[in-house]
Formats: C-alpha cells, sequence, structure tokens
C-alpha cells in the first residue's frame, strides 16, 4: 500500500498540535494510507533538502519562524496567503514538465513537482468568528503585529471591518499600548489579541491594556488555545464580554489543510 505523507516544519516543534491531531484523525476515520510527521528545519533554505529527502510528501503545514520566507520557496501562492503575507499550508503537486508546459504555468523552481501555498489560518479565524459577531462589533483593536496578525488582519479587511494595531515598539499608524484609553475601548468592541502573552506555562501574563472599560458588548478573541482560558479572557469574562479561544480555529485550519491536500489543483 502506497503511504501518503504529509507533516508539519518549522523550528522548534517540541509541541505539535497538528501531529497529534492528525494521528487522531487517520486513526478516527480509519485512514490507513497516510501518515503526519514533523520536520524541524532551522532554516527555510533546508526544505528543498527536506523533499529531496521524503519525494512522498504530499503536503505540508508550516509554524513558525518560516510563515513568511517560505513563500519564495513557492511556485504558486493563492490569493488570501499573497495578500496576508504569510503561508501556513503546501501542497506538494506532483506535475510532470510536459503537463507544466501545456499549462503555461511552469515551476520557478529546478524541480518536477509544485509547491503551491495557502494560509488556512484565515479560513480558521473567519469561520470561528463570524457565528460571534453582532450588528456593534465594526471595528477591532489588534494586539500584537507579529505574524499571528497577518491571518486576523486579512480577515477583518475581507469581513469590511475597521481595526486599529496595538504594539509596543512605535510603528506607523499603529496605537502603542501605553496610549490605550477607555475611548479607545469604548469604539473598538472586537479586541484580539495575537501576542503569545499568557501561553502557559507563562499564564499569569496578559497584554497590558484598561480592562475596566470593557463591557458587555465587547468580544474578545484570543488565539492562543494552552491554557483554555487566558488571563486576557479571564479579565474579559469578569467584565461580561463575550470570549473565545482559538483552539476551534486551530481545528478548522488543519481540516482545511486536509482539503486542500486532497483536492486537485485549481489556480488561474
Amino acid at each position: 500500500m502506497m503511504m501518503r505523507q504529509y507533516g508539519l516544519i518549522g523550528f522548534p516543534l517540541s509541541h505539535s498540535f497538528s501531529k497529534k491531531y492528525f494521528a487522531e484523525k487517520f486513526a478516527t476515520e480509519n485512514i490507513t494510507d497516510a501518515r503526519y510527521d514533523n520536520y524541524p528545519i532551522e532554516h527555510i533554505k533546508d526544505l528543498q533538502d527536506l523533499l529531496d529527502e521524503h519525494p512522498g510528501l504530499l503536503g505540508l503545514n508550516v509554524t513558525v519562524p518560516h510563515k513568511i520566507a517560505v513563500i519564495k520557496y513557492l511556485d504558486w501562492v493563492e490569493n488570501d496567503a499573497r495578500n496576508a503575507g504569510a503561508v501556513n499550508c503546501i501542497r506538494i503537486y506532483k506535475e510532470s514538465p510536459v503537463e507544466a508546459a501545456f499549462s503555461g504555468e511552469v515551476g520557478i523552481k529546478d524541480h518536477d513537482f509544485r509547491l503551491e501555498g495557502f494560509n488556512t489560518d484565515i479560513y480558521g479565524f473567519e469561520m470561528s468568528l463570524r457565528p460571534l459577531l453582532h450588528y456593534h462589533h465594526d471595528e477591532a483593536l489588534i494586539l500584537g503585529d507579529g505574524g499571528a496578525a497577518r491571518a486576523v488582519k486579512c480577515v477583518l479587511d475581507n469581513m469590511g471591518i475597521n481595526y486599529k494595531v496595538v504594539t509596543r515598539k512605535p510603528q506607523p499608524g499603529n496605537i502603542l499600548f501605553k496610549d490605550l484609553e477607555a475611548r479607545h475601548i469604548a469604539q473598538h468592541k472586537i479586541i484580539i489579541n495575537t501576542t503569545p502573552l499568557g501561553t502557559s506555562p507563562n499564564v499569569h501574563e496578559c497584554p497590558p491594556i484598561p480592562y475596566e472599560h470593557i463591557t458587555d458588548k465587547h468580544l474578545l478573541y484570543d488565539l492562543i488555545y494552552n491554557p483554555e482560558k487566558t488571563l486576557f479572557l479571564q479579565k474579559g469574562e469578569e467584565q461580561g464580554a463575550t470570549i473565545k479561544n482559538g483552539y476551534e480555529m486551530l481545528l478548522l485550519q488543519a481540516e482545511k489543510s486536509w482539503e486542500i491536500w486532497n483536492s486537485p489543483a485549481k489556480h488561474p
């Protein structure tokens, strides 16, 4: 039986949600011809060597620190992923040079397959956020401006929700954490934490915002899923806000990756 191979690249990969998730998925759904492994690569330039060593790979998830840098190694990038400037899912499409020539899409790299990039974080975040939105959720604060914020910005742009980004250090157009006031909290009824503050084991940390101004009209969303309820979410809940962690987003993005890997290539 031909084994379909998938995996996760990033560094380090000491705690991988994806490997455990797919192992359980394959067992539950009786998928016996697929496996999912961790491939810790410190430098993204080593991606080609990994693909040479594992010619059976059909798909990869991408995590920190490679979501941005991996783009230049891909032959094609889906529109939302390109807009976000980050890829977390790669489909490895086994395409012969003849097929590529007839499609007019000869890969830009020297190999006999195409590396196609997607951002399933965008799908996961949007699908987990939408059911929570009400008419007054028309403006958002994004806490942090690292790689994790890219999918969030893309979703809010697509949904027509205005946002401001809050950072520790000055950046054009951003608000500084130290300058946040009651009026900012009152105006922005969605507050999304994309920083790592509060991640286990540092459960006593949280973004420094004026929580006392949060109301029951607010929605607080934390991309962190471990712990289940971060201090950021606890403080919001104490003020009556609706809260949501990043676990469902993680489930949805994993399933979207599986769907992409097992769908025929579709692009212009």
